[in-house]
């Protein structure tokens, strides 16, 4: 597989398996499987209000803030979690009944699921400035903040860079800039 980048304009919007919001995909593995059959899955999505996530039995899910004040989370009725600083990642299990309560108005996050019967996942940020190299686990580089310079060209703040199965050069991670790593690894 080759290395591709993944702008932020072509992310298509998907609605939530609630159907109380909007997520833009950026990648799916397998490419084109559904909500019910990936194995992992990133996304970015825009929460405008109050209300439930969606229960993905089975999925590991990783959550951070990228945009806005925030909110809190209440996972099965009992711990409480403020999502409120952002590019800080929080995993919770997909299976949890949460609840969310925004801060003071609309948040965007960035979202990794993760089918845990076929793999591990976790989000990893980078905010030193310079290049970094990639291990072999990595399959997603999401530009949070500023701008990432890949062999392939520049990301802008939005922007992705699959590099699932790829030997990859470095990154360059710029001056006030985040980079979000997804390493994913699969299970036998």
């Amino acid at each position: 597989m080759s290395t591709v980048i993944i702008r932020a304009q072509d992310c298509r919007p998907v609605a939530w398996k609630s159907g109380r919001g909007v997520t833009r995909e950026i990648a799916v593995h397998p490419a084109g499987a559904d909500i019910e059959h990936f194995i992992w899955r990133t996304s970015v999505a825009e929460v405008n209000s109050d209300a439930p996530f969606s229960s993905f039995p089975s999925v590991d899910r990783h959550i951070v803030l990228i945009d806005g004040a925030g909110f809190t989370m209440t996972l099965d009725d009992a711990r409480a979690h403020a999502l409120d600083t952002p590019f800080v990642p929080f995993a919770f299990a997909g299976e949890s009944t949460v609840a969310v309560a925004l801060t003071s108005g609309p948040t965007r996050d960035f979202n990794l699921m993760v089918r845990r019967a076929n793999a591990s996942g976790e989000v990893v940020v980078l905010r030193e400035p310079g290049a970094h190299h990639l291990d072999a686990t990595t399959v997603l580089l999401y530009a949070a903040q500023g701008e990432v310079e890949t062999r392939d060209g520049t990301l802008q703040a939005g922007d992705s860079y699959l590099v699932a199965g790829a030997a990859s050069d470095p990154v360059t991670v710029g001056k006030d800039s985040i980079a979000l790593v997804i390493r994913i690894r699969l299970k036998a």
